[in-house]
C-alpha cells in the first residue's frame, strides 16, 4: 500500500504541475514570434498546388471527394472528383469572376460561394480557405487563435467557423498542415481536409 504524501511533498509536486502548466502555453500572436515569422511567409507564399480529400459533412449528409487546388497569385483551380455529386467539378477563380464547370454545364458568377452552394450544395468559403488550407487565418475579419506547447497553431476562429490543424508537416523551413479541419455549428456544416500534399514553387517536396 502506497504511503500518502507529505504535505511537503504535495506542495512540490503540485508546483512542478503548475510550473509544468504555465511553460506548456504558447505566448499570444503578438508576441509569438516564431509564428510571426511563418505567418509572413505564408501569406508571401501565393503559387502552390495542394492534393488531398476532402470529407464534406452538410446538413447530415456526406461526400469524400478527391481535391487538387492549383493557387497561383490571385487565381485558382480547384478540382473536385470521385463522388456522384462532386462528378468531375471544375472551379476556376480569377478577380471579379468564377466558372464551375461539371459536366457539360458551365456557369459563372462573382462569388465562388453562391455557385458552390446552388450547385453541390454545400457551402465552401474558398475566399478564406486560401488562406486556412495554408494554416492562417484571412486578413479580411478578426479572428481568435489557439496555440499547442510547441507554438504551432492548434486552433483558429473566424467569422463563425472553427479551424483546426492535428497535423502539420515541415516542406522545407516552412510547416504546412497535412490535415485541417473546418467547422460550423450553423447547417452542422463540416470539412476535413484530410491527407494533404503540398508542391510549392520554390520547392520540388511533395509530402
Amino acid at each position: 500500500m502506497k504511503k500518502p504524501l507529505k504535505r511537503g511533498a504535495v506542495l512540490v509536486w503540485l508546483s512542478l504541475i503548475l510550473i509544468s502548466a504555465c511553460t506548456s502555453v504558447a505566448p499570444p500572436a503578438e508576441t509569438n514570434s516564431s509564428w510571426t515569422q511563418l505567418r509572413n511567409s505564408l501569406q508571401s507564399l501565393d503559387s502552390w498546388e495542394m492534393r488531398g480529400r476532402v470529407d464534406v459533412r452538410y446538413n447530415d449528409e456526406s461526400n469524400t471527394p478527391r481535391i487538387r487546388w492549383s493557387q497561383q497569385s490571385f487565381g485558382y483551380d480547384i478540382r473536385l472528383w470521385g463522388t456522384l455529386n462532386a462528378g468531375n467539378t471544375l472551379i476556376t477563380g480569377r478577380p471579379g469572376l468564377v466558372t464551375l464547370e461539371q459536366g457539360n454545364d458551365v456557369l459563372t458568377a462573382a462569388s465562388a460561394e453562391d455557385l458552390i452552394l446552388q450547385q453541390l450544395g454545400y457551402e465552401l468559403p474558398v475566399s478564406y480557405l486560401e488562406y486556412w488550407v495554408k494554416g492562417i487565418p484571412s486578413p479580411a475579419t478578426r479572428f481568435e487563435l489557439e496555440f499547442d506547447e510547441l507554438n504551432q497553431l492548434r486552433s483558429l476562429r473566424q467569422d463563425g467557423w472553427t479551424v483546426s490543424y492535428p497535423d502539420q508537416r515541415q516542406y522545407g523551413e516552412l510547416s504546412l498542415p497535412r490535415r485541417v479541419e473546418v467547422t460550423r455549428p450553423q447547417n452542422d456544416i463540416r470539412l476535413r481536409f484530410i491527407g494533404l500534399s503540398w508542391t510549392l514553387e520554390t520547392s520540388d517536396t511533395d509530402g
